[in-house]
């Protein structure tokens, strides 16, 4: 998990080619700033002092480039904050758990408002639409990784047109660290992020397509069918990325499909979600995991009967910084598992 300690000596050294022997690495930011953002233009006029960040991924993103002090407020958790950050997140207001008030962001003063989903500002925002916010000279970042190749009409978890990469998350981290002119902080840690990756990917090389999985982020009821991953969104390309087959061959980000029908494509490991939210009795993990070992059709997979079960933060299963996290889980647990033979 990356922390506030220093870099692997792989991340500094991909640093360096990226920037140069030049102790002034990147270019200041010059203000004001104008970026497309998921089909939209905002314009930022100087760096920003009072943040108001919707959305886990997009705060901790703010936290590790060391901007926790530039945030004024914070919501939309699914659970605990990265280790390491326990402390600057204890002094960030939190507005909600999950989805703020548009009058609480406004208390704050905000001088900008970033949003890891559209489904919390966007044009049918829950907490408020973008124009609301840009008509009192606040604007909107959004994750690109929302909105890139998605389609978010209709609200909810929206259709992902295109498979996602984490090339959408470094663009993030980039466009962030240039709104407030910590660009060479932004390379740093994009840097080690790939290091990690590549380092993980090294460890399921032998068993690429040898094995299969599927991802179980919750259930509306336990009787019911489970939201499980398909092709499109960040567990694909973690498995993808691992040379690990999906099992569910959709493009729909979570679709609901039968355990009857995931029994028969027998997947080798089944990755349950684990969040503090409790929208659902299943984002409970202790309930997951009862229900697989007392369910008369989980029970029999092999999968459960050989303790295949991987318990994974869910915000490794979003599009999010965490999703690195995500692929070094499922590596360590293929070789956990003797898999990767």
């Amino acid at each position: 998990m990356l922390t506030k300690s220093t870099t692997t000596l792989l991340a500094g050294a991909i640093v360096a080619l990226a920037l140069g022997s030049n102790p002034a690495f990147a270019k200041k930011t010059q203000y004001p700033l104008t970026l497309e953002n998921c089909g939209r233009q905002i314009t930022i006029n100087k760096a920003p002092e009072r943040t108001v960040a919707i959305g886990q991924s997009t705060t901790e993103i703010l936290y590790i480039l060391d901007l926790a002090d530039k945030v004024a407020g914070t919501a939309g958790w699914l659970g605990p904050v990265l280790k390491d950050y326990e402390d600057v997140n204890a002094k960030v207001k939190r507005l909600a758990d999950y989805e703020p008030s548009f009058e609480s962001v406004l208390a704050t003063k905000p001088d900008l408002v970033t949003v890891q989903f559209e489904y919390f500002v966007g044009p049918e925002g829950v907490v408020g639409k973008n124009q609301q916010f840009e008509e009192l000279g606040i604007p909107v970042y959004t994750s690109p990784s929302d909105c890139v190749g998605k389609d978010n009409k209709g609200g909810g978890d929206g259709v992902r047109h295109s498979v996602f990469d984490m090339q959408l998350i470094y663009r993030e981290i980039e466009e962030l660290a240039k709104i407030y002119d910590v660009q060479d902080k932004g390379a740093e840690v994009i840097a080690d992020l790939k290091a990690r990756e590549a380092a993980a990917q090294k460890k399921t090389g032998a068993a690429s397509g040898k094995i299969s999985a599927v991802f179980w982020f919750s259930s509306q009821q336990m009787e019911t069918d489970p939201y499980v991953a398909g092709t499109n969104g960040a567990p694909g390309y973690i498995l993808r990325t691992l040379g690990i087959d999906n099992v569910i061959k959709t493009e729909e980000e979570w679709p609901l499909v039968g355990w009857e029908t995931i029994a028969k494509v027998n997947p080798t490991i089944i990755v349950a979600g684990k969040m503090e939210r409790r929208r659902y009795a299943a984002d409970d993990i202790a309930v997951k995991l009862k229900f697989l070992k007392d369910d008369p059709v989980t029970s029999l997979m092999p999968a459960v009967k050989n303790d295949h079960v991987v318990v994974m933060d869910a915000q490794s299963m979003n599009p999010t910084i965490r999703t690195i996290d995500g692929i070094e889980i499922i590596a360590d647990a293929v070789e956990k598992f003797g898999l990767g033979q």
